[in-house]
């Protein structure tokens, strides 16, 4: 018989030379903790702060350059602020000359840019006066109304010229002389109580009011001047109202050619208070 070969068992021999041996980790999910697009703050104040060739210089300079003409910038236009403030402290200081005036003085159906008021504030100003004219002319204004508004204008411009140019409409009108003498009374009573000089301008209406009205209406500004002791000066059409060419269709007020004709016939009587 042959031998049968059994194997040992449950025996084991130790190894003759023991060793350890890492294994890899089981794959998991990945579980993302920051953006990649995340930077350290102090990596990019790295990259600012610190040039990096001749782009980085380029881009300083610029940077430079645009502070630098913000600045003149701001500069020029706190400049231009200053002047336009200095040049309005300027204007308030000189002396105002007020004109009261109706539609003959408003510049009624024309530029009021040509207006004689308009032309009277450029006069000043070729002649070296330093006056600054103040237009409170209404179209239609009669001296009550003018009357009414006159203590506020008064009061914020204080003129130390007046030019009263009203008392037309009311005569057109045909009131009561006592009413008309009582207003235009009052307002130069208001005007020479603030120390203002006043030049009265005399006024004319069409001789169909009849003699007696139109005599008694103007002896009233006559009168009036005297009284108060202020300058009468002569009708401000007188020489324009007969020439229908310097009048306008209405036959009422004067055209842009009769302006300065206008100027020219008060000029005598404001000019002595200047």
């Amino acid at each position: 018989l042959s031998k049968m070969t059994r194997p040992l068992v449950g025996m084991s021999k130790p190894a003759s030379s023991p060793s350890n041996v890492d294994f890899p980790d089981p794959e998991t999910p990945n579980i993302a903790t920051a953006s990649p697009f995340e930077i350290d703050k102090s990596t990019l104040l790295s990259i600012v702060n610190c040039p990096a060739g001749p782009l980085t210089c380029l881009l300083s300079s610029s940077a430079r350059t645009i502070g630098r003409v913000r600045s003149f910038l701001m500069f020029v236009r706190a400049f231009f602020i200053a002047l336009i403030f200095v040049a309005a402290a300027f204007a308030a200081t000189d002396p105002v000359i007020l004109v009261l005036g109706d539609s003959l003085s408003a510049g009624y159906g024309i530029d009021t840019k040509r207006s004689w008021v308009a032309l009277l504030q450029q006069r000043l100003a070729q002649q070296g006066y330093s006056y600054r004219v103040v237009n409170a002319s209404i179209s239609g204004d009669t001296l009550r109304g003018a009357r009414t508004r006159l203590g506020e204008l008064l009061n914020n411009h204080g003129p130390i010229i007046v030019v009263v140019e009203l008392g037309g409409n009311d005569g057109l009108r045909g009131l009561p002389i006592s009413e008309l003498r009582d207003n235009l009374s009052k307002i130069l009573e208001a005007c020479r109580a603030r120390a203002a000089e006043v030049v009265l301008v005399a006024m004319q209406l069409p001789p169909n009011y009849g003699g007696h009205y139109t005599e008694r209406f103007e002896a009233v500004y006559r009168e009036l001047a005297k009284e108060h002791d202020v300058i009468l000066a002569p009708f401000i059409l007188d020489g324009i109202a007969d020439h229908p060419e310097l009048m306008q269709d209405d036959g009422v007020h004067p055209r842009t050619a009769a302006q300065e004709r206008m100027l020219n016939n008060l000029w005598p009587s404001i000019m002595p208070l200047l």
